[in-house]
């Protein structure tokens, strides 16, 4: 290589110098810039939206929205990811605002410089030479008002490089499709979709994804629902934008332009509205949480119960919960009649309230006492006048039935035979039963467990009870209400296998309304087992059951405690529980009786004494019936609760094979004896058997010539007032009615006084026993006393 010559050389050393110097100041300023701008990035720090500040929404299973809570501006906004909105939204977007958004850092110089030449020439704005990045800034940090100048731009501009610095390109786009203005209150793509369109953003069609991209850009006057032909002309643009581009096909865009642009009158959802209002206090800074809530079951049943309500007593509130028994998730929630309603206390959320469950627990002491051996379905129990100790139960109805096996004590919902049954399983251990299964009962300060909670003197909430009713459909099971899909399973025992079955059969067997008690139609509907109740003073109204698949909890009542007169469950809560029945997914399986678990049994039975039927002593068995039994057992009829005229069961007796009559220890005579017995039935059941029965349980005569055995001791008694079979008429020309004064001879004790299988009152001794007779016709009084001695009068009133 040939030497500069000696002329150049101080040329060339010269532009070398200058290029260092030209590059030394080109680092410098470059690394001033960097340090202004993290000065600046340090004083000026993006003004991302608080997290803390955001909307709520709360949404179905599948994201239909149920309720929004606006933030503390009053902005509604369903929070949303890329990937959860439509891709057609994404390609009109994109197309519309930012072609070049996945490539330029923030700011798109072409457009500027495009948009700036065209302001120029025309004196006003043909194109924007904005980006989406800023459109996010003045989003994040909006101009004063009507700033449109230079420095608010470049101030845009800026903030646009401050967003690209800091964030990805899918976490600007997130920020745009959360918090873009979509007209009034709504900002974000999903609130637009839901409020216009009544649908999510993953959900738009072609039309309607180039709607919603062009909606942002002056959102007050393309707004749909006020401007629906300015909107379409818009939407229409983009159209054709999107066909010229090649985004869409030519077809797809005509079939697009086709779409009339109907929206829906801007509401914000409320649904399940006292549930989406629990959620949100216990999680206040979650934007978006997911529920188990059927949205569409949810809307179904909101509706059946608003014009349900519409016939009943003012103030009267309501609660439903819908629970799917695989998984023990809430279906429907709902926590009062309509929310807000001042009067009907709507705010109430009487799911979770506190309330006396009248009869609702009974099938859980059958469960149990089924479980312990005491019972089997056939098992015969007494509904008759009783004490147990200061406590007198009587029946809703106030009539007593005397002999009655367990499964129809339970169906017929009878007091006395769950408050004796409950007596012997022991109340204290009932309520840590159902506690450790998740029903934890209220009791009043300081009480313990007694008698009256089976008969609702004590306090439970819809939602526990019907998590305690999911047993009967999952083996025993008793399974925690979940609201939300990660919440915990908490399942428990609450009953074995064969006990819930047992239950759950018995439960079945009572009839639709209106329908007959003996068939099932299939077509009807599904297999339905159901228990109603009533708490004193007709405050509160339950149903409660279920099929294979849902478990349904119906409760009515005034959130107040004021009293329903006559509303009770089976006219006021049972009826809405079947609408509920009626309106749930229908499944095939549910139409189908579940097979018994291994360890149920079906056995032919007799009573009196509640053994199994024996054919070589076939005199034992005034009545024979059909019962299932658990675990191969068949429990006799339990003792009588105290001493009586007899013990109830087997008598076994010797008497003489020829007359038949009864042989004691000691006779003059010579006989040739035989073993036999008699089968007793409980003395308070007399009242109730035919004269046929009552003289197949009674005791032999004693052979004449043999010592008293004291078997013959008796006690009985006599009404005095009025003889059997008389006549009565009232006082010529008095306006008041028959009133007699009766007593009791013979008792010592107490006395109750049924008429025509009423109870109507109860004496002490001998004292008088004084009722009115309005009605004409036959009257029947029937006295008993605690020994179980009874005594019956007849006599006819007269008009």
């Amino acid at each position: 290589m040939s030497a500069l010559p000696t002329s150049q050389a101080p040329i060339a050393r010269t532009r070398s110098e200058k290029l260092r110097r030209w590059l030394k100041r080109l680092g410098w300023s470059l690394l001033a810039l960097i340090v202004i701008a993290f000065i600046l990035d340090r004083l000026y720090p993006l003004p991302l939206p608080d997290a803390g500040d955001a909307s709520v929404v709360v949404v179905a299973r599948d994201g239909t929205p149920l309720r929004a809570f606006a933030n503390h501006e009053g902005i509604w906004r369903y929070p949303v990811t890329q990937d959860q909105v439509s891709p057609l939204y994404l390609q009109a977007l994109l197309t519309y605002e930012d072609r070049w958004f996945w490539r330029h850092p923030g700011v798109n110089p072409f457009a500027l410089a495009r948009a700036s030449l065209q302001w120029m020439r025309n004196r006003h704005v043909v194109s924007g030479g904005s980006t989406l990045t800023m459109q996010v800034a003045r989003i994040i940090d909006p101009p004063a008002a009507n700033d449109h100048g230079i420095g608010a731009k470049l101030k845009q501009i800026l903030r646009a490089l401050q967003l690209e610095a800091h964030l990805s390109k899918r976490e600007i786009l997130t920020l745009y499709l959360n918090h873009a203005p979509f007209g009034g209150t709504i900002e974000g793509v999903e609130a637009a979709s839901w409020a216009y369109l009544g649908k999510s953003s993953h959900q738009l069609s072609h039309a309607e994804a180039a709607l919603l991209a062009v909606l942002p850009q002056t959102p007050s006057r393309l707004r749909p629902d006020r401007h629906a032909e300015i909107a379409r002309t818009a939407r229409d643009k983009l159209l054709k934008r999107m066909a010229d581009l090649h985004e869409w096909t030519r077809a797809e865009v005509v079939d697009a332009r086709v779409e009339s642009v109907i929206t829906r009158r801007l509401q914000q959802p409320m649904s399940a509205a006292l549930l989406a209002e629990r959620l949100r206090e216990q999680t206040p800074r979650m934007p978006r949480i997911v529920t188990t809530i059927d949205a569409d079951l949810q809307r179904t049943l909101e509706t059946r119960v608003t014009a349900y309500f519409a016939r009943l007593p003012e103030r009267t509130s309501a609660a439903l919960l819908v629970v799917d028994n695989t998984t023990s998730e809430a279906r429907a929630y709902v926590g009062s009649v309509a929310f807000g309603d001042i009067p009907r206390l709507g705010h109430v959320d009487m799911v979770r309230a506190w309330r006396s469950p009248g009869s609702t627990l009974k099938p859980f002491l059958y469960g149990l006492a089924l479980d312990d051996g005491l019972i089997h379905s056939e098992s015969l129990l007494i509904d008759a006048p009783q004490s147990f100790g200061d406590y007198r139960p009587g029946n809703f109805d106030t009539t007593f039935n005397g002999p009655v096996g367990a499964a129809e004590a339970l169906r017929l919902s009878l007091n006395v035979p769950a408050v004796d049954l409950l007596d012997r399983v022991d109340p204290v251990r009932f309520a840590a039963r159902l506690a450790n299964a998740g029903v934890v009962l209220k009791l009043p300060r300081g009480a313990q467990p007694n008698l009256s909670i089976i008969l609702g003197g004590d306090g439970v909430t819809l939602e526990d009870l019907v998590g305690a009713y999911t047993a009967l459909h999952r083996d025993g099971i008793a399974g925690r209400v979940r609201v939300r899909p990660d919440a915990p399973h908490v399942d428990r025992r609450l009953l074995s296998p064969g006990a819930a079955w047992i239950v759950k059969t018995i439960l079945d067997a009572n009839p639709r309304p209106g329908s007959r008690a003996d068939t099932f139609d299939p077509g009807s509907g599904p297999r339905v087992a159901w228990k109603t109740g009533t708490s004193y003073g007709f405050r509160d109204a339950w149903a409660v059951g279920g099929t294979q698949r849902y478990t349904v909890g119906v409760w009515v009542g005034r959130p107040d405690g004021t009293p329903l007169p006559g509303q009770y469950g089976a006219i006021t809560a049972l009826p809405l529980f079947f609408e509920v029945i009626d309106s749930l997914p229908r499944n095939a399986v549910d139409a189908i009786a579940k097979p018994p678990p291994a360890s149920v049994s079906n056995v032919d039975i007799c009573w009196p004494l509640g053994v199994a039927f024996d054919p070589v002593h076939p005199e034992l068995c005034a009545r024979q019936m059909q019962a299932w039994t658990l675990n191969n057992g068949i429990p006799p009829t339990m003792a009588e609760r105290r001493a009586r005229l007899w013990s109830a069961g087997l008598l076994p007796l010797h008497v003489d094979a020829t007359s038949g009559e009864r042989l004691s220890a000691t006779c003059t005579k010579p006989h040739v004896a035989r073993d036999t017995g008699v089968a007793r039935w409980p003395a308070l059941a007399s009242p109730w058997l035919s004269a046929a029965e009552r003289q197949r349980s009674a005791i032999p005569p004693l052979a004449k010539d043999c010592e008293p055995d004291g078997l013959d001791a008796t006690a009985s008694l006599q009404i005095e007032g009025v003889a059997d079979r008389a006549t009565v008429a009232r006082a010529p020309n008095s306006p008041t009615p028959v009133r007699l004064s009766l007593r009791a001879l013979g008792a010592a004790g107490r006395v109750m006084w049924m008429v025509n299988g009423r109870l109507q009152g109860e004496t002490m001794g001998g004292r008088s026993f004084v009722h009115d007779y309005p009605d004409p016709g036959v009257q029947t009084v029937t006295a008993i006393a605690e020994t179980g001695a009874w005594t019956q009068v007849g006599f006819r009133v007269l008009r």
